[in-house]
């Protein structure tokens, strides 16, 4: 099971960063609005899963942050989306991430315990430096509409700041042993 985790979570955090469609086409900005929503869906997903079945009450914890700051990205997103008359269009690493996201849930249901917080707070550190370098090097780049690319720059604070709290929460894990 462990094994199968560690090569996921890479695989997950390649198609997001790379950012490209199958076409091999740069997003445009109704695809990288189904980015947005499917890749901060993921991690509510996982932080839902975190709050219920986590093993440590800052695992619990950090699972309640990812749920309700996702959340508020998810609806700044669909607000602006619908402000701007734009359908999110969906496209092929929109639909990766959420088969990654389903794949890191069945394979966090399997786990409990010391081990879930770990499978779990190690998959936060991949997921969010891969969400950052979409954001870097694909998202905003590519994004055309000026309201669509301020939102992608004002979130990207709250991933960095996520990022670090999970890797201070994998230094904690590590310390304890879970």
């Amino acid at each position: 099971m462990t094994s199968r985790f560690k090569l996921a979570a890479p695989a997950l955090a390649a198609l997001l960063a790379s950012g490209v469609l199958a076409q091999g086409t740069a997003p445009n900005d109704a695809q990288i609005a189904a980015i947005v929503v499917a890749a901060n869906q993921v991690d509510i997903d996982a932080g839902k899963l975190a709050q219920s079945k986590g093993h440590s009450k800052e695992v619990k914890d950090f699972g309640k942050l990812m749920v309700t700051d996702h959340s508020g990205v998810n609806k700044a997103a669909t607000d602006l989306v619908h402000k701007l008359k734009v359908t999110p269009q969906d496209n092929p690493t929109a639909q990766g991430l959420k088969k990654g996201g389903d794949d890191n849930l069945a394979r966090l249901r399997q786990l409990s315990g010391a081990p879930f917080d770990k499978a779990y707070v190690d998959h936060e550190i991949t997921y969010h430096q891969a969400v950052l370098d979409a954001v870097d090097k694909t998202l905003v780049p590519n994004a055309k509409n000026e309201e669509l690319k301020a939102l992608l720059v004002k979130v990207r604070p709250a991933f960095v700041a996520h990022l670090e709290h999970a890797k201070q929460l994998q230094a904690q894990l590590g310390k304890t042993g879970g």
